[in-house]
């Protein structure tokens, strides 16, 4: 396994669909996780707006 590693830190050849299928699932997944975090941020602050209407209107 350590021998692979070294390899593939060596290697300057362009790079392979498999290392672009890696990038992608990488930045999908980051991008997934900041669409999540952004969601749940604007919900509690929706929430949160909505409870100050309602303790605001008689």
């Amino acid at each position: 396994m350590l021998d692979l590693l070294k390899r593939f830190v060596k290697d300057d050849s362009g790079i392979s669909s498999v290392e672009y299928a890696l990038l992608l699932a990488f930045v999908g997944s980051a991008v997934a996780a900041s669409a999540l975090a952004l969601g749940n941020a604007v919900a509690g602050e929706m929430d949160e707006a909505a409870t100050e209407i309602g303790t605001a209107v008689p």
